[in-house]
């Protein structure tokens, strides 16, 4: 079974890169940059739940006999913390740098509650995403992050159930686990699944739990041949289902598509989106890309209304500033906060 399966880290850079261009249209208050794509790109905020259910994926793939001991169990933890923390604390101190030199200079946000001692502080302890905050508050996408950890934290037991299922009981699990997906679409109204911070974990746990059960069917996915089938039937259900009301329609086409890959993976087949120049290195330092769009966006927000120009009078200009800029600050961190951190668990 291999260890590393490219077009999974792939996938990792097409749901950042799919967040970030939805939260660009925000910033140019949708000003029709991107055309006929603008129904794909509203939708852009369900990649995080494709990011939950491949996380939960990864780690059991990853770790398919993580143990009961509590030795292994605190070691997976510290390799976890020590995998996402360095680049959080690190945006949380930009952040910091950027409001006070603002200050200084007597530029104060516009929202003054968002940078608050106590919104620091849950940020630090990450803890934002859990239900104890219910706003936008300093690095605002790492709520998805604190999730992820509280994720983390219950995987050695919830894994530890999902070994005692059968392939293919596990494989059933999906079913009431999309319709509590479901249910908590229909809690969100006009939310849907757009969810977050008060009510992030509830988005968060049917989705990571797929993920999970996924790996668990590993074994008999392989059996199957038409995997390819798979993964172009969820490609194209996907781009349908984006264009239905409902979010967890287009959760459910992710899905397949990420258990085809996942199959195709398995198998040793040819790679799909790895063959496309770049894309490996995109999903490599994804994670340092959409932890780096907070500051840039802050910083492109303060220059835009000193000039007093808005950002959709000039969208072009500015969503290409805000790409260039992101991706710069992205591989920074990159290389100089996030392999380090990694080094350290090795």
């Amino acid at each position: 079974m291999p260890a590393r399966i490219d077009d999974l880290t792939c996938c990792r850079a097409v749901f950042a890169c799919w967040v970030f261009i939805y939260h660009l249209n925000l910033q140019l208050f949708e000003a029709f940059l991107f055309g006929p794509l603008t129904p794909i790109v509203k939708r852009g905020y369900l990649g995080v739940d494709a990011f939950f259910m491949l996380s939960g994926l990864v780690l059991a793939h990853a770790h398919p006999a993580l143990g009961e001991s509590w030795r292994e169990i605190r070691r997976f933890w510290g390799r976890r913390l020590l995998r996402i923390y360095p680049v959080h604390f690190v945006v949380i101190f930009l952040l910091a740098l950027l409001l006070a030199a603002a200050t200084a200079f007597g530029i104060n946000p516009r929202d003054p509650g968002r940078f608050s001692g106590e919104e620091l502080i849950r940020n630090l302890l990450l803890i934002h995403g859990w239900g104890t905050s219910g706003r936008w508050a300093w690095n605002y996408p790492s709520w998805s992050v604190s999730t992820e950890w509280a994720g983390y934290l219950a995987f050695p037991v919830l894994w530890l159930g999902m070994r005692r299922l059968t392939p293919g009981l596990a494989g059933w699990l999906l079913v009431p686990l999309l319709a509590a997906l479901a249910l908590v679409e229909a809690a969100g109204g006009s939310m849907r699944l757009n969810l977050a911070f008060s009510a992030g974990l509830a988005r968060f746990v049917p989705e990571f739990l797929a993920g999970m059960a996924l790996a668990r069917c590993a074994p008999a996915l392989p059996a199957w041949r038409p995997v390819r089938w798979l993964t172009v039937g969820g490609s194209v259900a996907l781009v349908l289902a984006v264009l239905a009301p409902w979010d967890t329609l287009v959760v459910a086409a992710m899905f397949c598509v990420l258990a085809g890959i996942f199959a195709r993976g398995l198998q040793g087949r040819e790679a799909l989106l790895a063959r496309l120049p770049g894309f490996v290195f995109l999903g490599t330092i994804s994670y340092s890309f959409y932890m780096s769009f907070a500051v840039i966006e802050m910083i492109q927000a303060v220059l835009w209304r000193r000039l007093a120009i808005l950002p959709g009078d000039h969208a072009i200009i500015f969503a290409f500033i805000t790409t260039a800029a992101t991706l710069a600050l992205a591989w920074s961190l990159w290389r100089f906060v996030e392999l380090p951190g990694k080094s350290l668990y090795r």
